[in-house]
């Protein structure tokens, strides 16, 4: 039975934070048993979905160090005391608890730090989803492409909502098997999956003044984009190259962006393209041609074409309006 009070049940010996490195080549575990072997953990009681009970073994630095991947989803939840973690360019202490995502093929590693935490781990293989809905639903949830740095923090009452889903599954596991045993645990973790997408958009505006930085650096980004000629030589800026310099995901900045502005990056993108294209129609005499390069198009029908679609004018219509 999970105690309530924190999930003492799943205290690792360590606080660790999952980071992504992209750079280098990872071990991969295929299965749940697999990795909990590799780690010197009890095998699964199931053999593809686990709920990892930390307590009951040594975590250690070196075991965590290497970077690996798992072809199996992956929910963490820590209490963290005094954790210290990246986002985007700034750092933070957290004193409340915290989720972390990530899908099947992510390369991750473990770094180790001196606090000691409260929390789980549910490991979640795909083929455990196999003729249920939530496994394309799954998909949907865009906090399975966030870093690390951009883990959901949880409130108190949040907290004891994961942790209570938690339990059941824990239960349930411990249970023994029968025809629902399945659809049960299915049915707890969409429920899990469920609250920390409506905990996220909580974040999204709880956290507001961070993304409006946030929002603002990337307005910034774009205006110098297409004011210093990068658009001119290389072409229109991308979704991945804006969020590499913000240095968040591209799933995350989607997401932020819906959940202040109502609009995806690709949408903003195109906006500050057409207040760019309608400040030098207006007070240039370039022609449509000259400035759609300028704005990083190849042909300049596509920008004419975009124009219209946002303006319900052609670029040469909307000039003739200021003349």
């Amino acid at each position: 039975m999970v105690c309530r009070r924190g999930l003492e049940r799943f205290a690792p010996a360590a606080n660790y934070v999952i980071m992504k490195r992209e750079h280098l080549k990872p071990r991969v575990y295929r299965s749940i048993a697999e990795m909990q072997r590799a780690f010197g953990l009890p095998q699964p009681l199931h053999p593809l979905i686990s709920l990892l009970d930390f307590n009951k073994v040594q975590i250690t630095a070196e075991m965590l160090a290497d970077t690996f991947a798992m072809d199996f989803y992956n929910i963490t939840y820590n209490e963290s005391a005094g954790c210290r973690m990246r986002y985007g360019q700034t750092t933070y202490d957290f004193q409340v608890g915290g989720m972390f995502f990530s899908s099947p093929g992510q390369p991750l590693t473990g770094i180790q730090v001196a606090e000691s935490t409260l929390g789980f781990t549910l490991l979640v293989h795909p083929d455990f989803l196999r003729n249920y809905p939530l496994d394309a639903k799954i998909k949907q949830y865009g906090f399975f492409s966030y870093s690390v740095t951009e883990s959901l923090h949880l409130s108190d009452k949040e907290k004891s909502i994961i942790e209570g889903i938690a339990m059941h599954i824990g239960d349930e596991l411990e249970t023994a098997i029968d025809d629902l045993s399945q659809d049960v645990l299915i049915s707890q973790l969409e429920l899990m999956l469920n609250y920390s997408q409506r905990f996220y958009k909580r974040q999204f505006i709880t956290r507001k003044s961070i993304n409006n930085a946030l929002l603002e650096k990337l307005d910034q980004l774009l205006n110098n984009y297409f004011n210093d000629e990068t658009a001119l030589l290389k072409g229109l800026p991308s979704v991945q190259y804006l969020s590499d310099q913000l240095h968040v995901s591209p799933r995350y900045l989607g997401d932020m962006l819906r959940a202040l502005t109502g609009q995806n990056t690709q949408q903003h993108i195109h906006n500050k393209l057409i207040e760019k294209a309608k400040e030098v129609l207006t007070f240039s005499d370039l022609t449509v041609g000259e400035i759609a390069y300028q704005l990083g198009f190849e042909h300049p029908q596509s920008f004419s074409k975009l124009f219209k679609s946002k303006t319900n004018f052609s670029p040469l219509e909307f000039r003739a309006s200021f003349n």
